[in-house]
């Protein structure tokens, strides 16, 4: 299952920069993940500061 941001995301980018497969990108008002390129890796959930990225 891929992971989607919630809410909680405060723009700051930290997690599309670590993400290996470039699913992240800047939305409107927050990170999106495309769940089509999501390889679940988990990694945008540990850079994240607020724990917006998670698990679906």
């Amino acid at each position: 299952m891929a992971y989607k941001i919630t809410d909680e995301c405060i723009s700051c980018g930290a997690c599309e920069a670590e993400c290996p497969v470039s699913a992240i990108s800047e939305g409107d008002g927050k990170f999106v993940i495309d769940p089509g390129k999501c390889i679940d890796c988990g990694a945008c959930a540990g850079v994240c500061p607020v724990g917006a990225p998670v698990a679906e």
